[in-house]
């Protein structure tokens, strides 16, 4: 059994330290963030994540978990000190890196002994020789090992992403450090990748960096299908039966939003151009992937010409609904969430804004994050007398809702579909006027070569 400390208790932190607490190690999970520490030495939850909760009221009645917001509490004979802070975007573009310098200071401070340091946040290139520096000068008296262990979990599935890994990454100058970390992972049946330092690092913002890419590429595919006549989940249904290329992140919508695809993808553009290359395909999936939000609004728009207000153009004085407001289904996390945009092109175009979200609004209203949207608690009061619906989040009860009530609820029967739940022909048939990223209907239901407007 390993004493671990965990710096952070975000969606990384505090998943990594409650699985490890699982499988029988004693971990102590540390923020700064006294109001979160106490929530969860109440076994509350600060953050939607199916499973989690459960996992961190076994270990803590177990006493394998504990919280604190002392790094000299925490720091006792530790043996790991797991790094899972926020490395937020800065001005331009990079990751901040304040929170990585004061966790490696304050842990090293606190050490009684030789501690591995483990980097689990995404971090620059270099940054594990920078925490090895930082660790040594803050206490030159204590042995320092520096190991980056980049996490390769998705909210909304992190727990069992954990527990059932499809590789461990581990990075270090030491392999004897290494090894000591893979040891924490070998209850585990996956590949463990023992590499170096800078390699490490960048296993995880090239990972990141081509499913941003993979989402991009469908998008901009779905551009052409539209104006072609083709189906674009039928062209990547095709595309993935490929072994070559499978069927993963081929979903044409809305494009990635959350805490990670966004910031990676920046803080590796600006690596790359700092280091004198010219990273012309992160720039491109960058604008594809903001201008889809804009495409979105557009077309909105456009369907919205059939239903005219006397006097006004545009989006102007329309009430629009929002479903879903999460950057994905399975979290309540709103972080560079699609949502965000399209709320802000649509208040920007003189739009009121209305939404629903399964898990996302308890969030919202208590942080106070959407001022002037009207957030509410059941789709279908929601949508009652919007001009026009936009699904932002692919949420599977969105899928199941009853679409004539729906319809019946709203003014026009104007559905934006940015994430395509919906079967095209099935909504031309409800009587609703349809528009989903890259599915123009069949020819036989076009009364021209545009997008339909069927009659409410």
């Amino acid at each position: 059994m390993a004493k671990i400390v965990v710096v952070g208790t975000g969606y990384v932190g505090l998943v990594t330290g409650t699985c490890f607490a699982d499988l029988g190690n004693e971990v102590m999970c540390l923020d700064i963030d006294a109001d979160k520490i106490a929530m969860l030495r109440r076994g509350e939850m600060p953050i939607f994540e199916p499973g989690l909760g459960e996992l961190v009221n076994r270990n803590l009645k177990a006493k394998r978990l504990t919280f604190s917001t002392s790094y000299e509490e925490s720091m006792k004979d530790a043996d790991f000190a797991y790094v899972a802070v926020n490395t937020p975007s800065g001005t331009g573009g990079e990751a901040d890196m304040r929170q990585v310098r004061q966790a490696a200071d304050g842990l090293a401070k606190n050490a009684g002994k030789r501690l591995v340091v483990v980097n689990r946040s995404t971090v620059p290139i270099g940054t594990g020789d920078m925490v090895a520096s930082i660790a040594r000068r803050a206490n030159p008296n204590v042995s320092f090992s520096v190991v980056s262990n980049p996490e390769f979990t998705r909210e909304g599935s992190a727990v069992r992403d954990f527990q059932q890994p499809d590789r461990v990454v581990l990075g270090a100058t030491e392999r004897s450090a290494a090894e000591e970390v893979a040891e924490l992972y070998s209850s585990y049946d996956c590949p463990i990748i023992i590499t170096d330092l800078n390699t490490a690092e960048m296993i995880k913002y090239a990972s990141n960096a081509f499913l941003a890419t993979r989402v991009a590429f469908i998008n901009e595919i779905a551009a052409v299908c539209e104006k072609v006549g083709a189906d674009v989940r039928e062209v990547a249904r095709g595309m993935g039966l490929d072994p070559r290329i499978g069927s993963s992140y081929l979903d044409a919508g809305l494009g990635y939003g959350g805490s990670c695809l966004p910031k990676d993808v920046r803080a590796l553009e600006h690596m790359a151009a700092i280091h004198g290359c010219h990273p012309q395909l992160l720039r491109a999936v960058m604008d594809i992937n903001r201008d889809q939000r804009r495409v979105v609004v557009q077309r909105l728009r456009e369907l919205l010409d059939a239903f005219p207000l006397a006097g006004r153009r545009g989006l102007e004085g329309r009430t629009i609904g929002i479903l879903g407001l999460s950057f994905k289904p399975g979290t309540d996390d709103i972080r560079e969430a699609p949502s965000l945009e399209v709320i802000h092109l649509l208040e920007s175009e003189g739009a009121s804004v209305r939404a629903y979200d399964p898990a996302a609004i308890e969030r919202v209203r208590e942080e106070a994050l959407l001022p002037n949207v009207e957030l509410f608690d059941d789709p279908y009061a929601m949508a009652q007398d919007v001009d026009g619906l936009v699904v932002v989040t692919e949420w599977n009860e969105f899928k199941k809702l009853d679409m004539l009530r729906l319809k019946a609820a709203m003014r026009y029967p104007v559905l934006v579909d940015g994430r395509n739940i919906y079967d095209p022909i099935r909504m031309y048939e409800l009587g609703f006027s349809y528009w989903g990223v890259g599915r123009p209907l069949p020819r036989r239901f076009q009364v021209d070569d545009a997008v339909a407007h069927p009659a409410g």
